[in-house]
């Protein structure tokens, strides 16, 4: 029988805990593994602390917490489980940090604005596996491009949604570190919340590295707003009114290609395509491939040169200014609305923040600034995780009110049909 050490457990515990609450580490490579850990406890909190008293429970029948050993491991995981509470209720009581940033910079009328804009309104409610909620909205999976099976893209709609119904589309950009680009399972909450409310959204895969260099990365994400321009009407989508989201290294991509329409350099054999958005949503992103101060960004220079542009930063300067956001700001930019948790030890926070007060000084177009406090890097990814609804509320709410202000120059779209218990 393997050897039971209740106190290692308790301190592994207390420790997982305490990462929750705020990050052991934030800079250079343990930032990797605080991540990996920090992230599913900061979000799944409520879920970890009952399977923690669950499995107490099951412990101490046995034995587990006798003797002094047992009793300390006990006190140990009663003060994690504190912990996981206080990282519950911080989650919980969230919804003022993404509510304010939008009251502030679109008026304190902005949700009765956005209201006005939606088609329908329905609300998700518990939390679903992945694979069952994008069974639900998925019927078609497309090739937008001509690079086989990383050119795929998944239309999240509703069955009912009219195909003449000029639905508001999202294209949403995988993040991954430009390594994994995978579109399943990431921005599932939005994608289904959005879906819900009426919207046409395509989530796609990319090229990425090592196997591929950029710029392949971006070009693929233009190409897909290229089909979406061309053929979404065919599943009740407005080609007029695509916007575009992303997380991390999708964020870093959904706001290059906001800031680039009219690039060529991006749109190698379909210079002449359509590849604008009318807004952009990009969550705790990378802005700047070019500074080296600051925590972590010499890790992430190296590893750009490394295994993403494969090309020195000093040999081929302009290259990484080309590719950063941050330094191509300009004043007919989409409105923007930009998310970054405080505690986020893989993208730290400064850099969602340099990037909108670029964005602020040069932009006529709204910007919208949501700072989440003891937010970790992709606090939107999980169902159940009042972070990851009050994000698609949030957006849902922005994108809605963008759509209310532009000019009407297509027809109002239909009512839906009302939602089925």
């Amino acid at each position: 029988m393997a050897k039971r050490r209740p106190l290692l457990r308790a301190v592994a515990e207390l420790l997982n805990a305490a990462n929750g609450v705020r990050p052991l580490a934030r800079e250079g490579y343990p930032t990797i593994p605080v991540f990996a850990f920090g992230w599913p406890t900061s979000e799944m909190s409520a879920l970890y602390l009952a399977g923690s008293m669950l499995d107490a429970v099951r412990r101490g029948l046995r034995g587990d917490f006798r003797g002094v050993r047992g009793r300390l491991a006990m006190v140990l995981t009663a003060v994690a489980w504190g912990l996981l509470w206080v990282i519950h209720h911080r989650n919980v009581a969230a919804q003022p940090h993404f509510e304010e940033p939008l009251r502030e910079a679109l008026g304190e009328d902005y949700q009765e604005i956005a209201e006005a804009a939606k088609s329908t309104r329905r609300r998700l409610v518990g939390v679903f596996p992945n694979d069952v909620i994008r069974r639900r909205y998925v019927e078609h999976t497309v090739q937008y491009g001509p690079h086989g099976r990383v050119n795929r893209a998944d239309i999240w709609r509703r069955a009912d949604l009219p195909r003449d119904g000029k639905a508001p589309v999202l294209l949403q950009v995988p993040g991954g570190a430009w390594a994994i680009g995978m579109r399943r399972p990431q921005a599932y909450p939005l994608l289904s919340h959005l879906a819900d409310h009426g919207w046409v959204c395509v989530s796609i895969d990319y090229r990425v590295s090592p196997r591929h260099t950029w710029p392949d990365h971006i070009v693929d994400v233009k190409r897909a707003l290229a089909w979406i321009k061309e053929h979404i009407a065919e599943y009740g989508g407005d080609p007029d009114f695509v916007a575009i989201s992303g997380g991390s290294a999708g964020g870093h991509l959904s706001a290059l290609a906001a800031l680039t329409s009219d690039d060529p350099q991006f749109q190698p054999g379909f210079e002449d395509a359509d590849t604008s958005v009318v807004a952009a949503v990009p969550v705790y992103g990378r802005y700047d491939w070019v500074s080296g101060r600051g925590n972590g960004r010499r890790e992430f220079i190296a590893f750009l040169q490394k295994f993403v542009v494969k090309r020195s930063i000093t040999a081929d300067h302009q290259l990484y200014v080309n590719a950063s956001p941050r330094f191509l700001v300009r004043p007919d930019a989409p409105p923007f609305f930009v998310l970054h948790g405080r505690d986020d030890s893989i993208i730290p926070v400064p850099e969602g923040r340099e990037f909108v007060e670029a964005l602020r000084e040069v932009s006529t177009s709204p910007v919208v600034y949501a700072e989440i406090p003891h937010a970790q890097h992709a606090f939107d990814f999980y169902y159940g995780s009042p972070r990851a609804h009050y994000t698609a509320q949030a957006v849902e709410e922005f994108l809605s009110w963008v759509q209310a202000k532009r000019p009407r120059t297509t027809r109002t779209p239909p009512d839906l049909p009302a939602a089925r218990p």
